[in-house]
Order: structure tokens, then C-alpha cells, then sequence
């Protein structure tokens, strides 16, 4: 047997060791497979814990961690003053909530959108502008104190654009939409794309095709 045989015998060999290992000791798990089902969701290698936060939901009850527990969260930052990025993207999300219930049942999803402006958005308020866009839809704000980590734990920020001694401050905030487990840890969100003359806000399509997906597991 010459050289160059040897070396082909080996590398065949090899190759068949590594095939075994890769299918039969360690399969693929679970959570790739999910990934790999989903096309647009932008998933973290791990889900994340969010930090501990007590609000006050539009109905003026407590919102806790124990409120994203059992469903799946699509969760939004933003305020009721917003011009143009919440009003728009909760239409979107009222516009496919029928189809996506219709997918997934009523019951594992919520539609949740945190305001990050304390002082103008009230419980009532919060509870007008809500129920606006879907009487199913949640709406929840709370101290600063609580809203900056929370906020931060999910991956997103927002912060003040000018003095709230002007009544019509502006809040600049993340625009995407962040999706989080029944174990009320955030896996990822849905990026919008930045294109010129467009405003960037999550699309709507994406979230319809990968949410109900991701609900149905592997």
C-alpha cells in the first residue's frame, strides 16, 4: 500500500467518524431547528432574562414579570405621543392580529407595548390610546427607575430628545418589535430596514410569517 492510499483510507475514515458523530451522538437540537424555521426574526444565541420591573398596566393593575409568563410577547417601546413609528406599527399589528390569532389561538399570544414617557402617559390615556388599535392589546408604563433597565434588559433603549419642560418633548426609542418566550425571557425581535425616504418600522409580513412558526415549536 503506497503513501497517497494510506492517506485516502484515512481521510475516508475520518469523514465517516465525523458524519456519525454529527447525526447520531449530537443531532442538531432543537432550538437550531426552530431558527432555521424562522426567515426574519433576528434570534440572541440565548434567551435573555429580563430585569425585574413592576408597572402599571391601561387598566391600572400591576404588570410584573409574572404578567409575560404562559404566552408569547410581542413587545413594542414607545408613547403615546409618538408622531409616527408607534401609530404606525401598532396598525400593522392590529392589521395581522386577526390572522395571527387565527394561526396561533387567542390564548398564546399578547400584544404588549411598554411607554417609556411616564410623565404624559397616564393610565388613562394609555387606556384610550390602546384600546384604539385592539381592545386585546396591552398597554404599560412605570417609573423610570424601572422602565430604563427593563428597556435595556430587552435589548432596546429610548431617551429623552428634549427637556419634558417643553409639552411637546419628543422620545426617541427603538423601533423594533421584540418577541419574548412563556418563560418571559426575550429569544429576539424584528429589525425594520433603514431605506431612504421610508419610515423604519417592523414589517408586518415578516412577523406574520415567522410568529406563528416560532409559537408551533420544531
Amino acid at each position: 500500500m503506497n503513501k497517497h492510499t494510506l492517506i485516502g483510507i484515512i481521510a475516508i475514515v475520518a469523514l465517516g467518524v465525523g458524519l456519525y458523530v454529527s447525526t447520531v451522538i449530537a443531532p442538531p437540537s432543537a432550538g437550531n431547528q426552530r431558527t432555521l424555521s424562522t426567515r426574519y426574526l433576528q434570534t440572541y444565541p440565548q434567551p435573555r432574562a429580563l430585569s425585574e420591573f413592576e408597572l402599571t398596566d391601561h387598566d391600572g393593575e400591576a404588570f410584573t414579570n409574572q404578567n409575560l409568563l404562559g404566552k408569547w410577547s410581542i413587545v413594542f417601546v414607545g408613547y403615546t405621543f409618538c408622531p409616527d413609528i408607534c401609530p404606525t406599527t401598532l396598525a400593522e399589528l392590529k392589521r395581522i392580529y386577526p390572522q395571527l390569532i387565527e394561526k396561533t389561538g387567542k390564548d398564546a399570544l399578547q400584544v404588549i407595548l411598554i411607554s417609556v414617557d411616564p410623565k404624559r402617559d397616564t393610565t388613562e390615556r394609555l387606556n384610550q390610546y390602546i384600546n384604539f388599535f385592539h381592545p386585546d392589546f396591552i398597554a404599560a408604563s412605570g417609573e423610570h427607575a424601572q422602565l430604563f433597565p427593563l428597556v435595556r434588559s430587552m435589548g432596546m433603549m429610548y431617551a429623552m430628545a428634549d427637556s419634558t419642560d417643553n409639552p411637546n418633548y419628543l422620545v426617541d426609542h427603538s423601533a423594533s418589535v421584540v418577541v419574548v418566550n412563556p418563560k418571559g425571557q426575550v429569544i429576539g425581535r424584528f429589525k425594520p430596514e433603514h431605506e431612504p425616504g421610508q419610515l423604519s418600522i417592523s414589517d408586518a409580513e415578516q412577523i406574520l410569517h415567522d410568529l406563528p412558526v416560532l409559537i408551533a415549536g420544531p
